[in-house]
């Protein structure tokens, strides 16, 4: 595996970009991949004046091995040691932090069922693609992948940060988003965003081969389980605009309504919903039923579920399956820890760092149960 760097320039809508270096020798590496939030990585090497010249905030990270993924560089910081040496600690996230600089504005109203799809790429190409002084240069809308964005649905948004919000949409419907660098000529690339979903390679289905961790088969090397109730609420009441007893207000719940004590609440202060909506240029009140629906949207985004997850370490050589080959980050597999009789039939790896040093290669992965 090979770091390579890139300095990239913008030129109009285009963006200029060169391979700087290609770097191999370094004392560590960590390329975390995340489902539900901006991945990141971090390099530590030598200090010197070729490694300090190359590695430069705003040049771009990559892999030889992964063409997905590519980090942006946002910090650098020199030590100087005398016994131990200096050193360079390079990090950033990735490219998906380029759309955390753009807010949500004017608001995007969606009173009609769209596809979580159509409303994500609206929200993108009105306020980074479209958008006159906002444009980031040559992004673009790659690849849709999954059944979860085809899913429908009815919300109004304003000011929100744009990728925070993206990543709130994805934890939603248990899909994700990414920006990835597709070469076009002439050092020119373009960046792609995709939407994307995992695949289930769990124990209970039988269309995909089964994914299993699993200390018996000795490819679970350690352990961590955790689960905690006290963090969900299930039941939510939602309050729009207007004032006192005459703001308009509805509840939302998944499923049957909870009662008792499996009824875990929370208020949700929706005033920024507005009754009124731009149509072709004229204001248009929304129909309280529309309205309504806008309010229960942002109600489900509120609801929080039991909170259940593991981290452990895997077999990172394993002949058995291997990462980003036989499974990927966003997939639903199964854990089972033999020795204390728990399984997990199906599970999602929502993270996984990716560790090189004098050691070797590692995988840490992250386990969330959908």
């Amino acid at each position: 595996m090979q770091i390579e760097v890139y300095s990239m320039t913008a030129d109009g809508e285009n963006l200029v970009i060169s391979r700087e270096a290609v770097c191999d020798s370094f004392s560590s590496f960590l390329w975390d991949i995340e489902y539900y939030q901006c991945g990141k990585f971090e390099v530590y090497i030598a200090a010197n004046s070729q490694n300090i010249g190359i590695f430069r905030t705003g040049r771009i990270i990559g892999r030889d091995d992964d063409s997905e993924h590519f980090g942006l560089i946002e910090s650098i910081k020199i030590e100087t040691d005398a016994e131990n040496g200096d050193y360079l600690t390079v990090s950033g996230r990735f490219l998906m932090c380029l759309l955390e600089r753009r807010i949500i504005y004017p608001t995007l109203n969606f009173t009609s069922e769209k596809s979580y799809a159509e409303i994500v790429q609206t929200a993108v190409q009105n306020n980074a693609i479209s958008a006159e002084n906002r444009t980031i240069p040559a992004l673009s809308f790659g690849i849709i992948q999954g059944e979860c964005w085809e899913q429908k649905t009815k919300l109004q948004i304003s000011y929100k940060n744009l990728m925070e919000w993206i990543f709130t949409i994805c934890e939603t419907i248990g899909g994700t988003a990414n920006i990835r660098l597709a070469k076009l000529e002439n050092e020119h690339y373009q960046m792609l965003f995709d939407l994307l979903e995992g695949v289930d390679r769990s124990i209970q289905q039988d269309e995909n081969p089964h994914i299993i961790f699993s200390d018996s088969y000795t490819n679970l090397l350690t352990f961590q389980y955790a689960s905690d109730v006290s963090v969900q609420k299930n039941f939510a009441y939602i309050l729009g605009q207007g004032k006192g007893e005459e703001r308009k207000r509805t509840t939302y719940f998944q499923g049957d309504e909870p009662t008792y004590l499996e009824r875990y609440e929370i208020y949700v202060d929706a005033d920024d919903i507005s009754e009124e909506e731009q149509l072709d240029g004229e204001t248009r009140q929304i129909p309280e039923e529309e309205y309504i629906e806008l309010l229960k949207n942002r109600g489900s985004e509120k609801i929080i579920l039991p909170k259940t997850a593991s981290e452990s370490t895997i077999a990172a050589n394993s002949t058995q399956y291997q990462y980003q080959k036989d499974y990927a980050v966003g997939d639903y597999v199964t854990v089972q820890h033999t020795r204390f009789g728990l399984i997990q039939p199906k599970i999602q790896l929502i993270g996984m760092v990716e560790s090189f040093d004098r050691n070797g290669r590692s995988l840490t992965p992250t386990f969330k149960e959908g």
